[in-house]
């Protein structure tokens, strides 16, 4: 099936998706059906995609909260258990700042990790917009 259309071809070359094979008679352009299925047939194979990597990527983050909380719980549970064999003042304070430091330093290394995943699930959620996006973006100046 054969679908004609009125737009000159520097107006299709800006809006049409690339690689639709086009037959030009005149000023006057030709599409082919087939053309547009293959093109959406693509778009929803790309959206697919993009959903399974933000799944996988959300189950990645779900993963590395649960493993920080597991450590923290196990960090605390091993704190109490040396503060109940303390029997000085000295020893409490030492054990006490032992633990803070150790839960600042996961803190800040699971967080960094974390944030790494979200960046990550950024970009692969965001992947199948870029072509797009990039029709409409500005050219460079030179």
């Amino acid at each position: 099936m054969i679908v004609h259309c009125n737009y000159t071809r520097d107006r299709v070359r800006e809006l049409g998706p690339p690689g639709l094979q086009t037959v030009w008679e005149k000023e006057s352009m030709i599409f082919k059906v087939e053309d547009f299925q293959e093109y959406g047939k693509q778009q929803f194979e790309s959206v697919v995609a993009s959903a399974t990597n933000a799944q996988n990527g959300l189950g990645a983050i779900a993963t590395a909260y649960g493993d920080y909380a597991r450590k923290a719980y196990e960090d605390s549970k091993s704190f109490v258990e040396k503060l109940s064999g303390v029997k000085s003042l000295e020893k409490v304070i030492e054990v006490q700042t032992e633990y803070a430091k150790t839960a600042y330093e996961t803190f800040v290394a699971e967080s960094q990790k974390i944030a790494g995943l979200y960046g990550d699930l950024a970009k692969q959620v965001a992947k199948p917009f870029e072509t797009p996006a990039s029709k409409f973006a500005p050219a460079p100046a030179q």
